[in-house]
């Protein structure tokens, strides 16, 4: 069955997170994607966190589904190879620094002169414009700027960072989503166009009520640790044997099933609890009184009674409940792989979920370089000259 992206193709310029991560959705379901990568060096995030055998375990699941092609940018025979495979392309992906792309000779006009159909996903810090564009600019600024390390941690604390390149994340699936509704427009104009993806906005986009608030109310949301303020009762309460229990109580009728279960009914039947305005009024005694219920009561206790309540409520995960979990597993979300030696590694499965065409790991992440033969041979460039440009360092 023909996967939905099959027949796009995709060239990756982008290092490390956001625009690879992108690169590597369109991937998954079933775009050819070219991943353009400096010679001898190769994407930053070979290197990155916890190595096997030179290089990192995270580039398994990044790149699966691609093809590395080392191309030298900054000289004119990488620029003048690029542009060709460019003529053959739908989308380019790109997450330099505004500007960069231009100094190669890769500007967006000339770009679309020469592929008008061409769609150039670029992620950058701030956008292409405004008077921040040209400032350096990686995901943990853009939390920053977005409004999300503000609202990390606990009142009164130093701010944290979430344990992952969150802003990078959400812009990658930012950039997928416009590429798809360019992709779409393409389909009646013919032409295509700029994406323009800044990680601050993809985190700001997240942000809910954050500036309505300030607007109407002058009001500054603060952290407020495991909760969530304005909503109520929703918390992360400690049990019997030191492990937390995280509970959302929040739906009218879920809040009364709630609070039979932890023997109040007292604040079930009372009307002043009914609705969620009433109960942010009292939160405090709320989440009191849950938690005097869960702390005396392990956490497997305390799950099973409230999952049998339909109450909405978990645990907190780690790396090895993750890969031991019956659902992950069912959902096909731990996918066994083998590293280049030969040893097993579990990678992350592929979502969304399409029933009909889902998206599939049809190869392994490339190792550096892995392709550049059989990509220039496709450009039509004959093995005389591809060596040629292996001794000028140019691929």
């Amino acid at each position: 069955m023909a996967l939905p992206l099959e027949g796009l193709r995709v060239i990756e310029m982008g290092q490390l997170i956001a625009g690879p991560m992108a690169g590597r959705m369109l991937a998954e379901f079933g775009a050819d994607v070219i991943k353009i990568e400096p010679p001898g060096k190769g994407d930053p995030l070979r290197k990155w966190r916890m190595l096997h055998d030179g290089t990192s375990v995270w580039w398994a699941a990044q790149s699966r589904n691609k093809r590395s092609v080392t191309l030298d940018l900054r000289q004119t025979e990488g620029q003048q190879i690029a542009m060709s495979l460019l003529s053959t392309a739908d989308v380019l992906i790109e997450n330099f620094r505004p500007g960069t792309l231009e100094k190669w000779g890769l500007c967006w006009e000339t770009l679309h002169a020469n592929n008008p159909g061409l769609i150039v996903l670029s992620v950058s810090g701030y956008g292409q414009t405004g008077p921040y564009r040209d400032r350096p600019g990686f995901g943990v600024i853009g939390e920053a700027m977005g409004g999300l390390r503000h609202l990390s941690g606990e009142p009164g604390r130093t701010p944290v960072r979430v344990g992952v390149s969150i802003g990078d994340s959400l812009s990658a699936l930012h950039g997928v989503i416009g590429v798809l509704l360019a992709l779409r427009s393409r389909e009646t104009t013919g032409q295509g166009q700029q994406v323009d993806v800044a990680l601050y906005e993809s985190v700001f986009n997240m942000m809910e009520s954050l500036i309505p608030e300030y607007a109407v109310f002058d009001h500054i949301r603060q952290p407020a640790g495991s909760s969530l303020p304005g909503i109520a009762p929703t918390n992360a309460y400690r049990c019997k044997d030191g492990k937390y229990a995280l509970v959302a109580g929040n739906g009218d009728s879920i809040f009364q099933r709630l609070m039979q279960i932890i023997e109040r009914p007292d604040l079930a039947a009372d009307p002043a609890l009914a609705h969620n305005d009433g109960r942010v009024k009292q939160v405090e005694m709320l989440d009191a009184a849950i938690g005097k219920w869960t702390s005396q009561r392990g956490l497997p206790e305390v799950l099973a009674s409230l999952n049998e309540a339909g109450i909405p409520a978990g645990k907190i995960y780690d790396a090895a409940d993750i890969a031991n979990d019956p659902h992950y597993k069912a959902r096909d979300m731990l996918l066994p792989a083998q590293l280049p030696d030969g040893t097993p590694v579990i990678l992350p499965g592929i979502v969304p979920k399409l029933l009909s065409t889902p998206g599939s790991v049809r190869h392994a992440a490339p190792v550096l370089g892995q392709h550049t033969e059989e990509v220039l041979s496709e450009l039509g460039i004959d093995a005389k000259q591809r060596q040629i440009l292996k001794e000028k360092g140019a691929v």
